[in-house]
C-alpha cells in the first residue's frame, strides 16, 4: 500500500481499513483527501489481497464533519460545478467497488461525510453518531450525491424535510429511517464492521460483485435493473465459483471460493 497525506490505510486480513486522518478539522473533506480517496479506491479495484473496505474517521468525534468550507470561498459557478463533478466522480467508484465497502460512522456524518457514508455500501453507526445535510445553512445544496442517495435510501420525504431544514439526527434515529444499518458501541465500532465484512469475503467474490452491480442498476438512468439481474445471473453460473458453490452445496461442505 502506498502512504497518504490525509488518510491512514491497514490491511489485515485482506480487509482495508481507511481512517480519515485530519482529527484537528473533524476529518473534514478538503481536496485532498478527496484526492487521496479517489487513489485508495484504485488501489482497491486493483490490488486482489484487499477483499474489502472499512473507512471511518480519526478520533470519536467525526467521521467526517462536512466539506472543507474554506476552500468553497470565491467559487464561480464553473469552479463549483467541478468541485461537484469531481466529489461525484470519487463518491461514485466508492459506491460501483466490486468489493464491499462498509462505513464506520463515528460522531459527526455531516454534509460531505454523510454524502461519503451513503456512498459506501452498508453503514454501522456508533452510539454517538449524528447525521445530517446541514449546506442550506451555507446557501448550497449538497454538491456530493446527497440529494440522491438520501432519498433512496429513506424515502422523498424525509429526505426533503431534512435536507431543508438541516437538522441532524442521531444514530437510532437514522436506523430507524433505515440511513444505517446497524448501531453499536463506539469501542466495539471497528470489529463490528471488520467481521461484516469478513462474512462478505467468505462468499463469492465475483457474485458479491454483480450483486453490487445488479442493485445500483435500480438507480440509473437508461438501465434496466431487471435486464441487467438476468445478463448478470447468467455471467455467474459459467464461473469457477459456481461449480464448487453448487458442488460444496450439495457435498454438505464449506466451499472454497477463487473469484473466477
Amino acid at each position: 500500500m502506498k502512504s497518504y497525506t490525509t488518510l491512514l490505510t491497514d490491511l489485515t486480513n485482506g480487509i482495508l481499513l481507511i481512517t480519515l486522518n485530519r482529527e484537528d478539522k473533524l476529518n473534514a473533506l478538503n481536496k485532498a483527501v478527496i484526492g487521496d480517496l479517489n487513489d485508495v479506491m484504485d488501489e482497491v479495484y486493483a490490488n486482489a489481497e484487499i477483499k474489502g473496505v472499512v473507512v471511518t474517521g480519526k478520533g470519536n468525534k467525526a467521521f467526517a464533519a462536512g466539506a472543507d468550507i474554506a476552500e468553497f470561498k470565491g467559487l464561480d459557478e464553473e469552479q463549483g460545478t467541478a468541485l461537484a463533478r469531481r466529489g461525484h466522480s470519487v463518491f461514485n467508484k466508492i459506491e460501483m467497488c466490486p468489493k464491499p465497502v462498509i462505513a464506520a460512522v463515528n460522531g459527526f456524518a455531516l454534509g460531505g461525510g454523510c454524502e461519503l457514508a451513503m456512498a459506501c455500501h452498508i453503514r454501522i453507526a456508533s452510539e454517538n453518531a449524528k447525521f445530517g445535510q446541514p449546506e442550506v445553512n451555507l446557501g448550497l445544496i449538497p454538491g456530493y450525491g446527497g440529494t440522491q442517495r438520501l432519498v433512496q435510501l429513506i424515502g422523498k420525504g424525509k429526505a426533503l424535510e431534512l435536507l431543508m431544514t438541516a437538522d441532524m439526527i442521531d444514530a437510532h434515529c437514522a436506523q430507524k429511517l433505515g440511513l444505517v444499518n446497524d448501531v453499536v458501541q463506539t469501542v466495539e465500532l471497528i470489529d463490528h464492521c471488520k467481521a461484516m465484512v469478513a462474512k462478505i469475503a467468505s462468499k463469492a467474490p465475483f457474485a458479491i460483485a454483480q450483486v453490487i452491480q445488479s442493485v445500483y442498476a435500480h438507480f440509473k438512468d437508461g438501465i434496466d435493473g431487471f435486464d441487467t439481474e438476468i445478463s448478470l445471473f447468467g455471467k455467474c453460473v459459467t464461473t469457477e465459483d459456481f461449480v464448487e458453490g453448487t458442488a460444496a452445496f450439495l457435498e454438505k461442505r464449506k466451499a472454497n471460493f477463487k473469484g473466477k
